[in-house]
């Protein structure tokens, strides 16, 4: 390898195995905490550099305006909230990168700006935000809203909503907190500011009235595949997860498409991690797991994509390509993947197997050291700085233990990624190599 790359693993706050075809009981103490509060301890023996929680917050009725398919097939719900999981898992984890997701559509600016700087101060600096701006009008309704704004509207917001947190999380000076006991003083009022923001969007007088946290910015981590959505990443994101579908060519036109936005807003590419999500698939006879999803792995696919795009995904012929003229409010570079691939006359039922369980192009099963190989070629092909794991819902015992226990180590073995932590924060780790 020319230099390492890094690796994160992906998860979601509610039942790990649920849609694996196997072992579906496994984790099933999940919304105690405890079952990642082992896989987290897991991944940091491994030195990956964070777990990252994707969330939503809604129960979807995006299928016939009801909630049954969701509630069936554990779509959406239930699902608990892992900004509040990332403290307890602080206290269990020394080094691991600690990364959540929250909305800037739906959060207030204060709220998460005293949230997450809270959280990095119990871990010591170890806590990363994932900026999303909501895709799902559900998720609105559960905040007071008739209906999401359109997606170009919630960029915006979203804008001026990291520049109101980058604020309050300055509100506070270097050496603000004198301890001065001789005098009775414990925080000196000349070097703590209001920010008396007024914008179009948002109204915040601030300052944070909690302390600075070891990072004082958490990670700032984002996933936009719109033009409009890579903007925003461009300029404000540290790491940005990309997918692979497309290949090697769409992963690297998608890096060079965000280095040039990056310079564009007068960043430099080395200000940014570009990590791809990835779907893993150990076997030891080389099976292909596209050719035995069985009905109800593909109706769980279509539902789950349903509630991020907006769209009922049922309505259409699952043996046929997916129309063109389909539009949503959702998840717009999910939806464009799926009408390209319509385009190129794949049908909806091989499309949402190839978004859910990755392009065989990268050589993603096999065994332990076969993929760990494919992975290490493709991002040599790519120049990319890693890949972020995918395990929501399908994480098994095998399936974990076939990544953690053989794929990373292969990888080690290869020299493609670390072997200890060289950083005490997260953002010191990523941005090691």
């Amino acid at each position: 390898m020319s230099k390492k790359f890094h690796l994160g693993f992906f998860s979601s706050f509610s039942p790990p195995a649920w849609h694996a075809a196997t072992d579906r009981a496994h984790g099933e103490d999940w919304w105690t905490g405890d079952y990642h509060a082992r896989l987290a301890q897991r991944v940091e023996e491994v030195c990956l550099d964070f777990l990252f929680f994707e969330d939503t917050s809604a129960v979807s009725r995006t299928f016939g305006d009801s909630m049954d398919t969701d509630l069936r097939n554990s779509l959406s719900a239930p699902k608990n909230d892992p900004v509040a999981l990332l403290s307890y898992l602080s206290a269990l984890t020394s080094r691991l990168g600690l990364i959540a997701t929250a909305s800037t559509t739906l959060y207030p600016p204060f709220l998460l700006a005293r949230l997450y700087s809270t959280i990095d101060n119990l871990s010591g600096g170890r806590a990363g935000w994932n900026i999303v701006t909501s895709s799902e009008d559900e998720a609105a309704h559960n905040y007071g809203y008739d209906a999401l704004p359109p997606s170009v509207a919630r960029y915006d917001m979203a804008d001026e909503f990291v520049d109101v947190a980058k604020q309050l999380w300055s509100s506070w000076e270097d050496g603000a907190v004198v301890r001065d006991y001789a005098n009775n003083v414990h925080t000196d009022p000349s070097k703590v500011h209001a920010i008396d923001h007024v914008g179009k969007h948002f109204k915040v007088r601030g300052p944070l009235n909690s302390l600075p946290s070891p990072q004082r910015v958490p990670l700032l981590a984002q996933a936009g595949g719109s033009p409009r959505g890579r903007d925003f990443a461009a300029k404000n994101a540290e790491l940005i997860m990309s997918t692979t579908i497309g290949g090697i060519a769409a992963m690297k036109a998608f890096r060079e498409d965000i280095h040039a936005r990056m310079k564009a807003f007068g960043r430099e590419p080395s200000e940014c991690r570009i990590m791809y999500a990835t779907h893993l698939h150990v076997t030891e006879d080389g099976r292909d797991p596209r050719e035995t999803v069985t009905d109800r792995e593909i109706a769980s696919m279509l539902g789950k994509h349903a509630a991020h795009l907006g769209v009922d995904l049922f309505q259409y012929d699952l043996e046929a390509p997916f129309p063109s003229d389909v539009t949503a409010n959702g998840t717009s570079s999910m939806l464009d993947s799926i009408k390209e691939k319509g385009r190129q006359g794949i049908t909806l039922r091989q499309a949402i197997i190839d978004v859910c369980l990755g392009d065989d192009e990268l050589g993603v099963r096999g065994t332990a050291d076969q993929v760990a190989r494919n992975l290490a070629d493709v991002m040599e092909q790519v120049g990319g700085d890693g890949y972020i794991i995918m395990a929501t819902q399908n994480a098994n015992a095998a399936h974990t233990d076939a990544i953690l226990d053989g794929v990373v180590p292969a990888l080690q073995k290869l020299g493609a990624v670390r072997t200890e932590y060289s950083g005490a924060t997260l953002r010191e780790n990523l941005f090691a190599f």
